[in-house]
C-alpha cells in the first residue's frame, strides 16, 4: 500500500477536478481526499496500489490542463475507507 500527497498546478479549479478525481478514485479502489487550496492549486492525499496511483495521475492529466504535479510519498493510513471531496480552504 502506498500513499501520496499531491499538489496539482494549472487550470484545476472551477473545472470539476475534485469530483472527477472522486469518480476516478472510486473506479480504481483508492482512498483519501482532495481539496481546493486558496492559491488556486488542488491538494490530494491518495492511497492504494502503485499501478492504480499511476493510472489516476494519467487519467487526470488526460482530462485537465495540469501544468505541474508534485508528488511526495507519505505514510499510509491503515484501515482508511473511501475517498472524499473536501471544501474550499
Amino acid at each position: 500500500m502506498t500513499r501520496w500527497h499531491v499538489i496539482f498546478t494549472g487550470r484545476v479549479q472551477h473545472v470539476g477536478f475534485r469530483y472527477t478525481a472522486f469518480y476516478f478514485t472510486r473506479d480504481l479502489y483508492l482512498t483519501g481526499w482532495v481539496d481546493n487550496r486558496s492559491d488556486g492549486t488542488v491538494e490530494m492525499e491518495v492511497q492504494g496500489g502503485p499501478l492504480q496511483l499511476q493510472k489516476l495521475l494519467s487519467r487526470l492529466k488526460g482530462q485537465f490542463d495540469i501544468e505541474r504535479v508534485d508528488v511526495t510519498k507519505i505514510d499510509p493510513i491503515p484501515h482508511e475507507r473511501g475517498f472524499r471531496v473536501r471544501g474550499y480552504r
